[in-house]
C-alpha cells in the first residue's frame, strides 16, 4: 500500500519519490547560490528554487499577488508532503538521519514520541518546513492532520511575509536594489556559503542527498531489506 506507516511501497516509487527530493535540495543549494543575481530580474524563480523565509520577504513587493501565492503555494506543497512521506515509510532510518541533523529534535525522538506527536502539528502548523514534516511523520502524526496543519500553516506563512513586504516595502526595495549593485561579491559569498554547507553536511553525513540515495534498496514488494533496515 503506498500509505501504509513503517511500509515503503515498490522501490520504483520510492526511487521517484527520492529523486524529486533530491532535485528540490539540489534547486534549493542553486537557490542560495543565485540569489543574488535573480533576485531582481526573477524573484518568482527564486522563489521557486528555495521558499526560505529571506528569499519570500526580498521577492514579495517584485510579484503580484497571484503569482506570489500561487508559485509559494506550489512549491511548498512538494517538499513538504514528501519528506512526511519518507519519515512515514522509513521511521527507523529517518530517526537516525534526524538524530544527527538536529540535536534539538533527535533526542526528542530517542526519548519518546508521544510528547513530540503532540507538538508536531502546532508545530508544522507555525514551521512548516521539511525537518518538521519528516520529523512529524516519525514521531506518528497522522497524514491527513499532518496536511491541514502543513498546508494552513504554509498559507498563513506566505500572508504574514505579504503583509510584512508591505510595511517594510521601502527598506527591502533598497535592500533588493543594494544586492543587485553588488551581485558580483554577493555571488561569490553565496558560493562559499553553499560550498561549505554542503561539504559539511556530507562530511557530517546529514545531507539528504547521502540519506536519500539510499531508500531505493528494498525488496520489489515494499518491504525493506534485512541489510537495509539496519543502515543508517
Amino acid at each position: 500500500m503506498l500509505f501504509e506507516r513503517g511500509n515503503p511501497p515498490r522501490k520504483a516509487i520510492v526511487r521517484v519519490v527520492v529523486v524529486i527530493v533530491i532535485a528540490i535540495y539540489v534547486g534549493a543549494q542553486i537557490g542560495d547560490l543565485l540569489f543574488g543575481a535573480i533576485i531582481d530580474e526573477r524573484p518568482e524563480l527564486l522563489i521557486a528554487l528555495n521558499p526560505h523565509n529571506r528569499n519570500l520577504v526580498l521577492a514579495t513587493n517584485q510579484l503580484d499577488a497571484w503569482t506570489y501565492y500561487i508559485v509559494g503555494m506550489a512549491r511548498m506543497s512538494i517538499s513538504g508532503p514528501l519528506y512526511f512521506l519518507l519519515g512515514y515509510w522509513y521511521g527507523d532510518k529517518a530517526m537516525a538521519w534526524t538524530d544527527k541533523r538536529s540535536k534539538t529534535f533527535g533526542p526528542m525522538l530517542r526519548d519518546g514520541q508521544g510528547p513530540l506527536r503532540k507538538m508536531s502539528y502546532p508545530l508544522v502548523f507555525a514551521f512548516p518546513n521539511n525537518l518538521l514534516c519528516g520529523l512529524s511523520a516519525i514521531a506518528g502524526a497522522r497524514l491527513r492532520t499532518f496536511m491541514i496543519c502543513y498546508m494552513s500553516g504554509a498559507v498563513v506563512r506566505l500572508y504574514l511575509i505579504r503583509r510584512l513586504g508591505e510595511v517594510f516595502e521601502s527598506p527591502i526595495r533598497g535592500l533588493v536594489d543594494r544586492i543587485a549593485e553588488y551581485q558580483t561579491p554577493v555571488l561569490i559569498v553565496s558560493a562559499i556559503l553553499v560550498a561549505w554547507t554542503v561539504f559539511r553536511e556530507f562530511r557530517g553525513g546529514t545531507s539528504p542527498f547521502k540519506a536519500f540515495s539510499k531508500l531505493g534498496d528494498e525488496n520489489d514488494d515494499g518491504g525493506p531489506t534485512d541489510e537495509g533496515s539496519t543502515q543508517t
